[in-house]
């Protein structure tokens, strides 16, 4: 005979301090948990967004980045003239030969130096990111000395705003635009006629090919193509893979980190839910006692003092995801690990985070009331009754 999930909610109820305490430090290790899945969660879509499956980037062989990358101008044209590569309604192609840089700005909440990319463009590259719109000011002019910057950059770093002017390449290059690309990594660039940026930091070669295909099912085509072809030197991603790939060792990080911290608070709040536990079997002996008498099973008291802790677990496992979802209006600015550069990104609550952090917390609840559940299982009924 089974005890009824109602007797184990019952008796929280009726220990609302202990319940309430309890339960609020498993919330806290469940936020941390949630917290920590949600950044690197935010991270990963903020660069898979960056990319496009339509799109193919080509690297130099064994480049991690494009900022280490380099592709001669001989090369770069081999690579945009491939059949496989759309065209646009002007009759060019939509493939596009860039220079991707870094450059140290001050950024106002700290006044430190940071790194941000600098990206050299050429015609093709707004066509092949139609994420990318102009906010304020104006596109650049080819052939000038023109930038524009991201959002990100105009909001979170000095001398970056519209109608300022930025120094590097013993120049003044003049923002005349502020871009926004959506919750992108290019928000955190700065964008210019390649052919200008290129001089200016030293790069007699561009840093990758972007090309348009014709159709995502012809990548495979163009990456045979362009890989087996030996004066290129070249591989090629696409472009959504390249970008999830960037954020592969952050998201590790960031995970191995919270997993740490969590382990170390889980094992409070277990201590902390296996004290509160034992003490409702103290409590309740006499009880114990006539519900053994009256024919309920050990098994079934084990059960019914296992539910009671996973209640437990559940109420904290709630608060904490709920305290974690208000998080999801929160940005966030930090250094990628694979480029050294300023990225921002928002943290993101999905259903399977959810469902692992309250999977967790269940698991607390289980590990923190085993013993005790056991302890209660395991009372005599002649010893127990005599306690009434």
């Amino acid at each position: 005979m089974a005890v009824p999930l109602a007797y184990s909610w019952r008796n929280l109820r009726t220990r609302r301090l202990t319940t309430v305490l309890t339960a609020g430090g498993m919330a806290l290790v469940v936020f941390v948990f949630t917290a920590t899945l949600m950044l690197a969660e935010g991270l990963r879509q903020t660069l898979v967004a960056t990319g496009s499956p339509g799109n193919a980037i080509v690297l130099r062989k064994g480049s991690e980045t494009e900022v280490q990358s380099g592709i001669e101008r001989s090369a770069a044209a081999a690579m945009t003239t491939r059949p496989e590569i759309a065209v646009g309604g002007d009759g060019r192609v939509l493939a596009a030969r860039e220079a991707v840089v870094l450059m140290g700005l001050t950024k106002k909440s700290t006044g430190k130096t940071s790194n941000v990319v600098v990206r050299g463009m050429d015609a093709a590259s707004l066509a092949l990111r139609p994420q990318v719109r102009i906010v304020s000011g104006r596109l650049p002019r080819f052939g000038t000395p023109e930038i524009m910057v991201g959002n990100v950059v105009a909001k979170g770093f000095e001398g970056a705003g519209l109608g300022q002017s930025l120094r590097f390449g013993k120049r003044e290059w003049p923002i005349v635009g502020i871009f926004d690309a959506g919750s992108t990594g290019f928000s955190s660039e700065i964008w210019g006629d390649a052919d200008q940026l290129m001089p200016a930091f030293g790069r007699n070669a561009y840093s990758i090919v972007l090309a348009g295909l014709r159709e995502p099912g012809l990548f495979e085509a163009y990456k045979a193509a362009i890989e087996a072809d030996p004066r290129l030197q070249a591989e090629v991603w696409r472009e959504t893979r390249y970008y999830e790939k960037q954020s592969d060792m952050m998201r590790k990080f960031l995970t191995v980190l919270g997993v740490a911290l969590t382990a170390i608070f889980s094992l409070g709040a277990m201590i902390g839910a296996m004290i509160t536990m034992y003490s409702a079997v103290a409590t309740r002996v006499p009880e114990i006692g006539t519900l053994r008498a009256i024919g309920f099973t050990r098994g079934s008291i084990l059960l019914a003092f296992l539910l009671e802790s996973m209640f437990l677990g559940l109420l904290g496992g709630l608060a904490g995801v709920g305290l974690a979802a208000g998080l999801s209006f929160v940005s966030f600015s930090t250094t990628n690990f694979q480029t050294f550069s300023e990225l921002s990104f928002k943290f993101s609550l999905t259903a399977w985070i959810v469902g692992l952090s309250l999977g967790f917390s269940l698991v607390m609840g289980v590990i923190g009331g085993f013993l005790p559940a056991v302890r209660a299982a395991r009372m005599n009924i002649v010893a127990a009754l005599r306690e009434a």
